[in-house]
């Protein structure tokens, strides 16, 4: 049996493609063929992914959804019309006069809850043979979506040369950090969903009262409002900002900060990749409190709790980490434990070569 993967190009501005591009080279056989007997699909919530929706529609095969909410997707490649109909596909025609409203609406799409709760995913997933998520809550939303069979398989982590501590301390050096000051770090493609803004505003009450601390976010805006909205902020004290990462200069990064600040709110069933890789080296990493990540340990990372109790919770954790190293050390050493245990990449490959000879078997006796 010949498979066939379909992801993003390498180097494509998204971590599906690193992912993607990992777990080729390490599962034997797996091409970008053009015609195989079984195709892998990798799919995301933005632009990149349109050929590969559509083929999986045409020739459904095995999914990997790293994003379960492909509402933003639809809202970015279909006309308004289109929108609407797709809508109507998912959830009914009684809910036609919903998706009418979220089309009109689409400007506030990012920020807005009630995108979040329509997933639109059901045309990606219910044809499928099989589906592979990261976390419990990605499943729950595809088995809602029509998904008939439904794999979790934890986000691999593989391990990279590590920084040497002058490379590290250089690093600091250049975007200004003081020496000894415990260092933050939010990184990624910043969108509001990864609560920059509340972020910033619960820095600037840590940094009042604890101001051998600093902040670094990195990433490119990839919202227009989140970008102005930023700008217009100024320089605020304690706070470091830089623009998108090489792989190599993330591992720098990385490496640099004292604790990594992962939030998602509203949450779209992901697993950010960054946390299980600054987990992974051993940071402690403060996360939103979800059912996308309720498979990680409470030793082995902080958590807040979406809405009013988040920023006065941010602030504790954060404060937690800058007044007490030892236990924030602690933390960053089970979360390295729980990463090698749970998400080594030897172990998902394995699950990934199950679920393909699985369905494998089922496509050479034609019963798929």
């Amino acid at each position: 049996m010949t498979l066939g993967s379909h992801a993003p190009a390498p180097g494509s501005p998204t971590g599906v493609a690193d992912y993607a591009e990992t777990l080729r080279r390490a599962l034997e056989g797996i091409s970008g063929a053009a015609h195989a007997d079984l195709y892998l699909y990798h799919l995301g919530n933005n632009r990149l992914h349109a050929q590969i929706y559509e083929r999986a529609i045409r020739m459904p095969g095995i999914v990997v959804l790293h994003d379960s909410v492909l509402q933003h997707f639809h809202l970015g490649t279909l006309t308004g019309q289109q929108y609407i109909e797709e809508f109507v596909y998912n959830y009914g025609e009684w809910n036609r006069h919903v998706g009418e409203e979220l089309w009109n609406d689409r400007a506030a799409c990012a920020v807005d809850p009630r995108y979040f709760r329509y997933p639109m995913l059901r045309r990606a997933v219910e044809r499928q043979y099989a589906v592979i998520v990261h976390n419990p809550g990605a499943a729950a939303i595809a088995r809602e979506h029509g998904a008939r069979k439904v794999r979790i398989i934890p986000h691999f982590f593989e391990p990279a040369e590590r920084p040497d501590a002058a490379s590290t301390e250089r690093f600091r050096q250049r975007i200004g950090v003081e020496p000894g000051a415990v260092l933050f770090g939010i990184f990624g493609y910043l969108r509001e969903t990864k609560r920059i803004l509340p972020c910033l505003g619960v820095f600037r009450r840590l940094h009042a009262v604890m101001p051998n601390t600093a902040l670094l976010i990195a990433g490119e805006v990839v919202s227009g409002d989140l970008r102005r909205m930023l700008a217009n902020m100024g320089d605020q004290p304690g706070v470091r900002r830089i623009g998108h990462l090489s792989d190599e200069d993330f591992r720098v990064a990385a490496e640099a900060v004292d604790c990594c600040v992962n939030l998602r709110y509203p949450p779209a069933g992901e697993t950010s990749g960054i946390a299980i890789r600054l987990m992974g080296i051993g940071k402690p990493v403060i996360l939103t409190e979800s059912l996308e990540t309720s498979e990680i340990p409470a030793a082995a990372a902080l958590r807040v709790p979406a809405g009013a109790e988040e920023a006065d919770m941010l602030f504790r954790q954060m404060a937690l980490v800058a007044g007490f190293p030892e236990i924030a050390r602690q933390i960053g050493e089970e979360a390295a434990r729980h990463i090698g245990a749970r998400h080594a990449l030897e172990d998902a490959v394995e699950q990934y070569r199950q679920v393909i000879e699985s369905v494998g078997a089922l496509v050479k006796a034609g019963a798929a």
